[in-house]
């Protein structure tokens, strides 16, 4: 998670309504996971945090990197894993089929079926030149899966906002850099998703006078907006970023790719808006709305929270290090029921 999220080359217009995503899953499927992040000096161990997800019937796991721990305390627990490479693996991965088997033999099958590995993002918010290298990554890595009877775990890459280069109306979403239609692409031979991190809580940020707080925190009560190119009228902000990407993934050709939303969240302190009561709205919000879909593409939806706790050495703004749902006491912030609830309190603050 970038602290910029991207949003400083975007329009106040693609503010708006965004320039991310959300997705379905496999009709009938539907997933509410939360990111793992560990730059903070006094987290729990691997093994309690495992626990944690556990107990709070959290289904669904992301970590940035390769974490030997982590995947030691996740063995025959179950719970589904987003797994990451290093943003700085990526030209090595793409460079080189050689290294990308070297990768999974190492990194892949030591912990697979044990650790339920559903996902590998190749990067994280990677941009500029480096950002050319993620296709030739993902391929060099699907062969690299195949190669060892592995084929069934999904390769993809995390994106951040601006890879839209138009996001208003939702039906005008486009990508911004050729590569991009590059990725949609391989995704849509393979038939695997776009992972995308999605962050109402920027885009509200970036523009207070123009969105209504309501409208970005799944509050019942928002005016709606309608899309004028297409007639679908939303109701949440996070339907209107998440159908900018699926407008562009069509652009791009791959009308059949899923998108899974890998990151999302709101913070509870050391922000514009960052309090108790919006977090937990908007958070709760996204859990029970997963069922649901967007406009435009109903159903299932699959998403992870981010984030597992307050990091106290992350860098950036104060909220950076207050988009946690738990302390590292592993206390809550804020009460949220990760099944989904109907009660959910829609206070704003």
């Amino acid at each position: 998670m970038s602290s910029m999220r991207g949003f400083a080359s975007v329009s106040a217009a693609a503010l708006l309504v965004g320039v991310l995503i959300l997705a379905s899953l496999p009709a009938g499927v539907q997933s509410i996971g939360v990111c793992y992040g560990i730059i903070g000096s006094n987290l729990p161990s691997p093994r309690d945090v495992v626990q944690l997800y556990r107990s709070s019937g959290i289904p669904s796991m992301r970590i940035y990197s390769v974490e030997p721990p982590t995947l030691n305390a996740l063995r025959n627990s179950g719970i589904g894993l987003i797994l990451g490479t290093t943003n700085a693996e990526v030209a090595l991965l793409a460079a080189s089929a050689s290294r990308a088997a070297s990768w999974v033999q190492t990194n892949v099958r030591p912990y697979y079926p044990g650790v339920k590995i559903d996902y590998i993002a190749v990067g994280n918010e990677l941009t500029g030149s480096a950002a050319q290298s993620i296709p030739n990554a993902m391929r060099n890595l699907i062969d690299a899966l195949r190669a060892v009877g592995l084929g069934d775990i999904k390769v993809s890459t995390a994106v951040r906002m601006d890879v839209l280069g138009t996001s208003f109306p939702p039906s005008a979403g486009a990508f911004a850099q050729p590569y991009m239609t590059d990725v949609a692409r391989l995704l849509a031979i393979t038939g695997m998703p776009l992972l995308a991190n999605v962050y109402p809580y920027f885009a509200y940020k970036g523009n207070v006078g123009d969105i209504d707080l309501r409208y970005a925190t799944f509050h019942p009560g928002a005016p709606p907006v309608r899309d004028s190119g297409s007639g679908l009228v939303y109701t949440n902000l996070f339907d209107a970023m998440v159908d900018a990407m699926h407008a562009a993934l069509e652009k791009a050709g791959a009308w059949g790719v899923r998108v899974v939303v890998s990151e999302s969240g709101w913070p509870s302190t050391g922000g514009v808006a960052a309090t108790m009561q919006n977090a937990r709205a908007y958070n709760q919000g996204l859990v029970d709305h997963v069922a649901h879909g967007t406009p435009k593409r109903p159903g299932p939806i699959e998403a992870y929270l981010f984030a597992m706790f307050n990091e106290n050495q992350k860098p950036g703004e104060e909220s950076e290090r207050n988009f946690g749902l738990f302390y590292p006491t592993k206390a809550q912030v804020y009460p949220i029921n990760f099944r989904g609830s109907r009660t959910a309190n829609h206070t704003l603050a």
